[in-house]
């Protein structure tokens, strides 16, 4: 006889593409998904699979390649560094014009309400603004305005939405924790891709960042055609940036100690950009486990963050083989009775 579960798909950017292949492997083992509740990544994957989409969204993040990824980075530094109507354009067309009770189940986004300082859970309404919402990733995505609402990503506040399916009726509450510090034994596969186009990716995503804290808007000009114009140098192979292609030669020889040996260096972000999601992300990870000790729920897979940093969006045919893997070996833990 099939489980009815209430599936909570927790927020972790890219990582967040093991969201389905734990959905994958779910129902291949009979388990009937009940009710979703999402955070960020969580609430795109889980609003797609409630709209019977994911067969298709899944193929199209599989297709994608360095290239196609920056295609789709319409740059804008208002309130983020991407503006998100690309690849949320593309969802929508992928999605269609649905409102969220008219789902065949049951299906919560958590955002954060930045002006009001509060939890916001979008349990009816449009869908896709549901979603834009939810995954608004401060620094890399522009909030989202409804009314005197400035919305952002639910993982300010909820990384783990459990609270909003603990009522349902179902046989089991399955988490999907994508900020674990644990699970040091699962490595991603590894899928070779072309080292120059991934160089390029790398210096963009970098770029990004370091100019952040630099930009000027020039009076009567646009924005966004200013960070494109300035940027689309970074597609061509001759392009290079010696500080942002080697950081560490830019850098001074490590001091040596008392006896002569070099003191190791210190490591961390390469860019304002990830030292923002580097911050973070440690502050979900703290807050997930607050979630999990408040309400544990009855099967936890854990994800570790360490498998990909927050902005690898090309990544997604390792995280999903990695998703299913990892769900596969907690499931039969619990099968088996194991805790």
């Amino acid at each position: 006889m099939s489980k009815r579960i209430a599936l909570v798909l927790g927020s972790g950017g890219a990582r967040g593409y093991a969201h389905i292949g734990v959905i994958e492997e779910l129902e291949a083992r009979g388990y009937e998904i009940a009710c979703i509740a999402g955070c960020s990544m969580g609430a795109v994957v889980g609003g797609i699979y409630a709209a019977g989409k994911l067969k298709e969204y899944r193929e199209w993040t599989q297709s994608l390649d360095y290239l196609d990824v920056l295609r789709l980075l319409d740059v804008s530094f208002r309130l983020g560094a991407i503006r998100g109507e690309k690849v949320f354009g593309r969802i929508r067309e992928m999605v269609g014009e649905i409102n969220i009770e008219e789902l065949p189940i049951p299906f919560t986004a958590v955002a954060t309400d930045l002006t009001n300082q509060q939890e916001i859970w979008f349990q009816e309404g449009c869908l896709h603004q549901a979603m834009r919402a939810s995954a608004a990733i401060p620094s890399l995505f522009t909030p989202v305005i409804q009314g005197n609402r400035m919305l952002v990503d639910g993982s300010l506040l909820n990384p783990l939405p459990i609270v909003p399916v603990v009522s349902s009726h179902c046989d089991l509450i399955v988490a999907v924790n994508l900020n674990s510090a644990h699970q040091q034994h699962y490595e991603l596969p590894v899928i070779e891709r072309p080292p120059a186009l991934k160089g390029r990716f790398d210096l963009l995503m970098s770029s990004l960042g370091s100019r952040l804290p630099s930009f000027k808007r020039k009076q009567g000009e646009d924005d966004e055609l200013l960070m494109l114009e300035d940027h689309s140098n970074l597609l061509q192979p001759e392009a290079i940036n010696p500080w942002q292609q080697n950081a560490r030669a830019s850098q001074p020889a490590a001091p040596k100690s008392a006896s002569g040996s070099r003191v190791a260096e210190l490591s961390g972000p390469g860019s304002l950009l990830e030292l923002i999601n580097q911050s973070f992300e440690v502050m979900q990870t703290s807050l997930a486990q607050y979630k999990i000790a408040g309400y544990p729920p009855d099967i936890l897979i854990n994800v570790p963050k360490r498998v990909c940093r927050f902005f690898e969006f090309y990544k997604a045919p390792e995280l999903i083989m990695l998703g299913r893997q990892i769900a596969s070996d907690t499931l039969d833990k619990y099968e088996r009775g194991e805790r």
